[in-house]
């Protein structure tokens, strides 16, 4: 789950670079931010523009979260480089990730109609050809027709960007919704009040701009905080921000019998929207009042009969195909997952077996990454991120339809509270939720899932973390 709360965080933040007119040399040099997390310093970030010698546009960013997970202090670091020509056209995107464990590279140049996109994550080199983004340099500057001297309240337009690590191209809105007037080193200024929106991800920020383009802050959907600063203060981070307990949805009293109770009845409170509401045999989650009603019960197996191998239901078969960071094509997965299923043909016993062999072998701790299957099978370690990932690139070796699931899962540390969690969704002759983290064949019912997916998928969830309360009902 932290892969998205962090990997998101700099992307999503859409491209802030302004100016009345596209005079691309007066916008050339850096600026620093500091970057908050519901409050609290997490990392710091810097923004910059260089024209080459050919004319052509650089446009970079490149953050460093420096935070806690559960006490435990990580550091990791996404930079993105776009080019674009003189005339505005997109010709390439490199972005890294760095974190404790290795660099991810991803690398896409527009080559005629069509876009070369190249990755190499946990070792393995992958290379795909996708259509041309209609990404172009003006979306880059997208706010220079927004704001300056004749910019006003209600002027809007949209906005296209494309992100490697989703391989796919985002379109936005950005709106001026309000104009005043700050004194800025000691001269009165107009600022801009701008709404941005990226509906098919629910992410939506506000951000600041003078006048003569310089963006003062960012916040994305309540969450995340760019700031100007000078670059010493931007720099300064002392790893106080704790991702996992500062985003938590705190109970009103605590769930009794959390892991072996038959069902739950809640009252979820806050920006629940249709995109989370996921319904199905274990969960049904109904708006109601302004609050979402969410009810679960155990998944029944008992006396279940399971799907044999081999899947062959043209509904399901999808989720056995590997993905960029689901890697179950390769061989070491394949021969992991034979060496702990054998021969065995049942779909719910080799879930079962995976579940209990991913749980005994790794040792947890907490790392922020962008994980993967293949990295998680050499190194055996991690929290719920990596006991999910490789139970899923696992079960797809074998030949079982999985796929991820995230939300909230009930933890009583000092106070009662739900905890953003990851787990996965196995078909065994019907849709089972797994978590071998916690060893369960059968997800309990605290296990409240709000997304299902990639980790396009996933970062739906992001105006919702640290956002939403939790009051447990009487059962019915």
């Amino acid at each position: 789950m932290k892969k998205v709360i962090l990997m998101v965080s700099l992307s999503l933040f859409p491209r802030l670079l302004v100016a009345q007119e596209l005079d691309i040399q007066s916008l050339a040099g850096e600026d620093w931010y500091g970057l908050y997390m519901n409050g609290s310093k997490a990392g710091y970030a810097v923004e910059s523009l260089n024209v080459a010698e050919d004319g052509t546009v650089i446009v970079a960013e490149e953050a460093h979260f420096k935070i806690k997970m559960m006490g435990i202090e990580q550091h990791m670091r996404v930079a993105l480089q776009r080019r674009y020509a003189p005339d505005g056209p997109l010709l390439s995107i490199s972005q890294e990730v760095e974190d404790s464990v290795t660099t991810k590279r991803f690398e896409g140049r527009v080559e005629g109609d069509n876009f070369i996109l190249s990755s190499s994550v946990g070792g393995v080199e992958s290379q795909e050809t996708l259509p041309k983004p209609k990404e172009s340099l003006a979306d880059a500057l997208q706010h220079a027709r927004l704001v300056g001297e004749h910019g006003k309240v209600g002027d809007e337009l949209t906005f296209s960007v494309f992100e490697p690590i989703y391989k796919t191209e985002i379109e936005g809105r950005s709106r001026i919704i309000a104009i005043e007037e700050r004194i800025l080193d000691g001269v009165p200024t107009r600022v801009f009040k701008v709404n941005s929106v990226m509906q098919p991800l629910g992410v939506e920020s506000v951000c600041y701009i003078t006048e003569d383009g310089t963006t003062l802050e960012d916040t994305m959907s309540g969450i995340l905080t760019m700031r100007l600063e000078p670059k010493e203060i931007a720099q300064d981070v002392g790893y106080i921000n704790d991702v996992i307990v500062s985003n938590a949805a705190i109970a009103d009293r605590p769930v009794e019998n959390p892991r072996k109770r038959p069902s739950l009845r809640l009252r979820i409170k806050g920006p629940v929207t249709e995109d989370h509401l996921f319904n199905d045999e274990r969960q049904q989650l109904t708006p109601q009042d302004g609050s979402v009603l969410f009810q679960s019960r155990l998944n029944a197996v008992d006396g279940f009969q399971a799907a044999q191998l081999p899947v062959t239901d043209p509904a399901v078969v999808k989720w056995i195909e590997p993905s960029l960071l689901v890697q179950s094509d390769d061989k070491r997965l394949i021969d992991k997952a034979k060496e702990i299923v054998g021969g065995e043909k049942d779909t719910l016993a080799i879930s079962n077996a995976l579940c209990s062999w991913v749980h005994d072998n790794i040792r947890t701790t907490f790392s922020a990454q962008l994980t993967n299957a293949i990295e998680v099978l050499e190194n055996l370690e991690g929290d719920c991120t990596e006991y999910s990932i490789l139970f899923i690139g696992l079960a797809r070796a074998a030949g079982l339809p999985v796929r991820e699931a995230a939300g909230l899962i009930y933890v009583q540390e000092s106070r009662p509270a739900f905890y953003f969690h990851q787990w996965a969704s196995v078909w065994v002759g019907k849709w089972i939720d797994v978590d071998p983290t916690f060893d369960q064949p059968v997800a309990d019912v605290t296990h409240i899932k709000l997304a299902e997916g990639d980790m396009f998928e996933q970062a739906k969830l992001i105006p919702t973390i640290g956002q939403i309360s939790i009051e447990v009902l009487e059962d019915e």
